[in-house]
C-alpha cells in the first residue's frame, strides 16, 4: 500500500510562498494521497487557501510525529539543488515543482495570497490616514533590504549575498521620489534617517505589522519597488505592479522575467558569480557579490525613471 506524503516547507518566507502553486499542482496530479505540509516559518502564508491550509501545521503541533508523520512518507524538498534551478533554467517555484511533482522543468501559477477583510480594511485604513498627513499622492511600497541584511554604522551592507541595497542608495532613491510620491518603508526595524542623510528624508515606516499585514499594505498602494526578498514575490501573488532591481542573484531564479507588470533591472548581469546556497559554501562568490548593489548615480537614476514610467 503506497503511503501519503509529508512534505517539509522550510527557509525564508519568500520560499514559503513560492512552494505553494508547487503543492497546488502535486494535491490536483495525486487525488489520492492525503498528505501533510509541515512548515518550520511561515504557516500563516497558506492562510485563506481553500485547500491547502487544512493540510498545513506548524513544526510544533501536539502530537505531530504520532498523527501525521508515523505513518506518511517523509520529505524536505530543496530547490536550491535542483540542476536548473542552479543553472539559471528554473525558477524558485519552478525548482519546487520540480522537486516535488518529478515532471521536468514546466510553468507554474503564481504564489496563492487570500487577504482576509481585517487585512483588507485595515490596509486601507492606514493609506487613508497617511494620506491625510502626507497629502493625495501615489503610494509605493519600498522593500530594500533582504533577509539576512544587518545595519552596521548605518551601511546595511552585512548581506554577503549582494540581495539589499546599500543605505546610502537607499537614502538617495527616497530623497528622488518623496517629491512625487509617498514612500512606505518596508523594514524590519526603524531606521534615524536623521543620522544618516544629509537632507530631510521622510519615508512613512511603520512599526508593529506581520508580514501578511504588509502583503495587505502592498496590495492596497499604487507600486511596490524592491530588491530579492518576499515584497516583490507578494506583489507578483497579489498582481501588483513592481520595480525589482537584483545585484547578487539570477533574475532566472528569484524573479519573474516574464510577468509584464514588472520592470526587472538587472544591475549583477555581467559581474556576478553564482553562490551555490544549500549546496556548499563558495566564500569567492559571497567577496565578488557582497558590494553589487552598492549603486551608481546612473543606476539610481534608472530605478527613479522606471517607478515614473510604470506607475500609472
Amino acid at each position: 500500500m503506497k503511503k501519503s506524503t509529508v512534505f517539509l516547507i522550510n527557509g525564508g518566507a519568500g520560499r514559503v510562498l513560492c512552494s505553494i502553486p508547487a503543492l497546488e499542482v502535486f494535491e490536483l496530479e495525486n487525488p489520492d494521497d492525503d498528505f501533510v505540509i509541515l512548515v518550520e516559518y511561515g504557516l500563516e502564508f497558506f492562510k485563506g487557501h481553500p485547500t491547502l491550509y487544512k493540510r498545513c501545521f506548524d513544526f510544533n503541533h501536539k502530537n505531530l510525529f504520532k498523527e501525521k508523520i508515523k505513518h506518511r512518507s517523509y520529505t524536505s524538498p530543496e530547490p536550491y539543488q535542483v540542476w536548473e534551478y542552479y543553472n539559471q533554467q528554473a525558477s524558485i517555484s519552478q525548482a519546487f515543482d520540480i522537486a516535488i511533482n518529478k515532471q521536468g522543468l514546466r510553468h507554474v501559477g503564481a504564489p496563492y495570497i487570500r487577504l482576509t477583510n481585517e487585512e483588507h480594511f485595515g490596509a486601507a485604513a492606514t493609506i487613508n490616514s497617511i494620506k491625510k498627513t502626507a497629502g493625495d499622492k501615489k503610494t509605493i511600497v519600498f522593500q530594500p533590504f533582504g533577509r539576512g541584511a544587518n545595519m552596521h554604522q548605518h551601511t546595511a551592507h552585512l548581506d554577503m549575498f549582494g540581495k539589499s541595497f546599500f543605505i546610502d542608495s537607499v537614502v538617495n532613491i527616497i530623497e528622488k521620489l518623496q517629491t512625487n510620491y509617498i514612500v512606505i518603508l518596508m523594514a524590519e526595524n526603524e531606521i534615524n534617517f536623521n543620522e544618516i542623510a544629509h537632507h530631510t528624508i521622510n519615508p512613512v515606516q511603520l512599526t508593529g505589522l506581520n508580514l501578511r499585514n504588509w502583503f495587505a499594505i502592498i496590495n492596497s498602494t499604487d507600486y511596490f519597488l524592491g530588491c530579492d526578498s518576499v515584497g516583490q514575490h507578494a506583489a507578483y501573488g497579489l498582481n501588483k505592479k513592481a520595480t525589482v532591481v537584483l545585484g547578487g542573484t539570477f533574475k532566472e531564479n528569484v524573479s519573474y522575467p516574464e510577468y509584464s507588470r514588472f520592470d526587472i533591472l538587472d544591475f549583477g548581469k555581467s559581474n556576478r558569480e553564482y553562490s551555490p546556497i544549500r549546496l556548499c559554501h563558495d566564500e569567492e562568490a559571497n567577496i565578488a557579490n557582497e558590494t553589487i548593489m552598492k549603486l551608481s548615480d546612473d543606476q539610481i537614476t534608472q530605478i527613479v525613471n522606471s517607478v515614473n514610467k510604470n506607475i500609472g
